[in-house]
């Protein structure tokens, strides 16, 4: 009963207390004092709102209306005036408060004695840029550059002033990085093949689709807000269809759910393909006039793919594949949305490549409700005028180093000339978050001296050296844009930073302060600034003429959001693709060049080994963002521990029961958690959840190798890795 009314309230627009919204009752009044709506609230000072974004790595960047009291936030809604976020905000969003007067953020900047012991002592502010700064300065002194200084930061914080931490690192020299990305790489690159870059059609036009398919995306736990449209469309006659190894709860909302065997949606997309030719359903005029290389992919077709080896392959029966494969060709405008886990495989840009196609065959592509979408940064067009600051005069090296982010361990072992001796990590959690967390802990062993930048005392805190206390987004201002909807959101400084914490524009400020007093014109990032004049700094014509605002001051004054205009709403409407040819292409020179075939074909997916046949995948959470959220308490009231989803048969043929403790294993590691008898998902299949828990020294991670997707350097500069081809063994602990 308390998740169905936590379900339930998150969408109740209004004002609504936020322990009655958490469900948490008598058990949240502590928690939750003072937190009541504006209406409600008595005071005797002074009652402010404030503009606020939700700078997480999700689809939705909400936009927040935060009210505060006496200098303390007292509420947070969604802004009505951003009509993607409709003035709602999801379950996560709904605990920020919490998150700000957590008694577990770290307060103040702290040194370990002892990598891992646990032996914290508090230090100044003062003392830890002493400590970091000499230690800069010693690597440089004696190998000759600062490459031996390696950033791992990725998605923690997307306000454009967070960028501040990889200029910091840009202008002290030439560093190594960690490239890449863990989220969508391999369907990046697809999309680059196909189009020449991935661009997604405006959410909010999921209203005006006749058909719609959910490919591998689940938006009931991952975009709330995005699923809003699409239950609107529902309503006035849209159909859903859901595909998707796990019934998930969006499959639970869908027309139509398929259930399809886990990497091998390429098949199912070419099977369609295969019937819509066959049957002359394709769009011979928008083929003709707006791609190239659609003979050859149609002979392709024709000559490799019957429907009866699609069903066999994917298990999904050949008169359902072409059922929804004539819905498909004939509604429009059809929409697909492909999402980040689908390509999560060795094989996983193959995969979103026959997606693309089944969207350009049927003529799907440039149209408003359609389209094949993914994931889109078109509305990325700041400055980012905080890394503009090169490395100093007579800095040693030529160019940045690079390490593949999805291999970091391995890889920053691996290097040489120099080896790799301090790390700065800031936004990441990478000691839960990558796979091969042991041989991530390895590549920390070497180091002599790791600094972590966080909010609270996760993993990597944990074995570090130097931990930096972070500001909150209500702490610090900046202003963000989405991956995925076309709005713009400013972000206010609503309170003052509680305790001793930082910005990370403040931070970079106050270490090239520290480095230059110890050496002059060693660090070239300005050691001053007021955070505003650093935010108008990143807005420029273009960008301003896009969302129709003058200034940071202006998005403001004007209710603190503003919705790109209509020209990029629509991806693709021009047809004037980014590919070599100027159309959409089939056949792809470009993605020759980079190793794979021209056309989207099959490609076989990942077998399980013998001594481990049961696939183990990793989906998100519901009330998490990697390691965020789900540690905080008033979501730990609702689930406190990782568990582990297993079918009925599964779990009888290994004499498992629910709540048994159950060891999962593999070549990479093991781990016990209970388990979860339950029919939602395959029964050759477990299911953990990613997240960080709290209290808990082990995440789904444990088993994950860092085994490679096909695709990803095009437009990533790495590879990602294929977290869902993972395959383990079970027993009964």
């Amino acid at each position: 009963m308390l998740k169905e009314s936590i379900s339930r309230r998150t969408f109740i627009k209004g004002s609504v207390s936020l322990s009655a919204l958490l469900g948490l009752g008598a058990a949240g009044t502590k928690a939750t004092k003072g937190l009541i709506p504006k209406a409600a609230a008595k005071t005797n000072g002074k009652v402010e709102q404030f503009y606020n974004a939700c700078p997480r790595n999700c689809y939705d960047t909400c936009s927040i209306l935060t009210t505060v009291e006496d200098g303390r936030i007292t509420f947070i809604t969604g802004n009505e005036k951003n009509t993607y976020t409709k003035g709602r905000l999801c379950v996560k969003g709904n605990t920020y408060p919490r998150v700000v007067y957590s008694p577990d953020r770290i307060k103040y900047p702290m040194r370990q004695k002892g990598r891992g012991s646990g032996n914290w002592e508090r230090i100044s502010w003062d003392e830890a840029y002493t400590i970091i700064a000499k230690k800069i300065l010693e690597i440089k002194k004696e190998y000759g550059s600062t490459l031996p200084i390696c950033l791992n930061k990725y998605s923690g914080n997307f306000n454009i002033l967070n960028y501040a931490t990889e200029g910091m690192l840009s202008s002290i020299g030439y560093t190594t990085r960690a490239q890449g990305t863990p989220c969508d790489p391999a369907g990046s690159d697809a999309q680059g093949f196909d189009m020449g870059v991935a661009y997604n059609n405006d959410p909010e036009q999921f209203l005006d689709a006749d058909y719609i398919i959910l490919w591998g995306a689940n938006p009931s736990w991952t975009s709330a807000h995005s699923m809003y449209f699409i239950e609107q469309a529902k309503e006035k006659g849209t159909k859903l269809v859901v595909i998707d190894p796990l019934i998930t709860q969006t499959a639970s909302k869908a027309d139509e759910y398929i259930q399809v065997k886990a990497s091998t949606d390429g098949a199912l997309a070419l099977g369609m393909i295969r019937y819509i030719i066959d049957n002359q359903l394709y769009d011979k005029v928008w083929v003709s006039q707006n791609s190239i290389g659609f003979k050859e992919f149609s002979s392709y077709v024709k000559k490799n793919i019957t429907l009866e080896w699609a069903a066999e392959k994917t298990g999904v029966p050949k008169p359902v594949i072409e059922r929804i494969a004539r819905e498909y060709a004939t509604a429009k405008p059809a929409n697909i949305w492909i999402g980040f886990g689908m390509q999560r495989h060795v094989n996983g840009g193959a995969m979103v490549r026959a997606i693309d196609a089944l969207a350009a065959i049927t003529g799907n592509i440039g149209k408003k409700g359609g389209g094949v979408n993914y994931i889109g940064g078109e509305t990325w067009g700041f400055n980012y005028h905080t890394m503009s600051f090169g490395a100093p005069e007579g800095s040693g090296g030529e160019k940045d180093r690079f390490v593949n982010m999805n291999n970091f361990g391995a890889q920053v072992l691996a290097a040489n000339e120099p080896p790799i001796k301090m790390m700065w990590i800031a936004c990441r959690n990478p000691l839960a978050q990558d796979p091969e967390p042991a041989v991530v802990k390895k590549a920390f062993d070497q180091m002599d001296l790791v600094v972590t930048a966080d909010l609270y005392m996760n993993q990597t805190v944990e074995y570090s050296d130097i931990v930096l206390p972070v500001t909150t987004p209500f702490e610090s201002a900046g202003i963000n844009v989405s991956y995925w909807h076309y709005w713009m959101n400013v972000n206010e400084q609503a309170i003052k930073p509680l305790y001793e914490t930082k910005s990370d524009l403040e931070i970079a400020m106050g270490l090239s302060k520290k480095l230059n007093q110890l050496e002059l014109g060693s660090c070239t990032f300005p050691v001053s600034g007021d955070p505003l004049e650093w935010v108008e700094k990143e807005l420029n014509d273009d960008i301003k003429e896009l969302f129709g605002v003058k200034s940071w001051d202006d998005l403001r004054k004007n209710g603190g959001t503003a919705k790109a205009n209509e020209s990029i709403t629509v991806a693709w409407q021009d047809l004037k693709f980014r590919t070599p040819s100027g159309k959409y292409e089939f056949y792809s020179k470009k993605a020759v060049e980079y190793g794979h075939h021209p056309l989207p074909v099959f490609t076989e997916e990942y077998k399980a080994p013998k001594e481990y046949p049961i696939r183990c995948m990793s989906p998100h959470w519901k009330f998490g963002i990697h390691s965020q959220f789900q540690h905080q308490d008033w979501l730990m009231a609702i689930q406190d521990h990782p568990f582990l989803e297993i079918h009925p048969d599964l779990a009888k043929k290994k004499s498992i029961k629910d709540g048994n403790m159950v060891k999962i294993i593999n070549e990479t590691g093991y781990m016990t958690l209970p388990a979860k008898i339950t029919k939602m998902v395959p029964a050759d299949t477990v299911v953990m959840y990613e997240g960080w828990w709290k209290g808990v020294n082990y995440t789904e991670n444990f088993t994950v190798k860092a085994l490679q997707e096909d695709m990803g350097e095009y437009q990533k500069g790495q590879r990602g890795i294929a977290f869902h081809d993972n395959f383990v063994n079970i027993e009964k602990a």
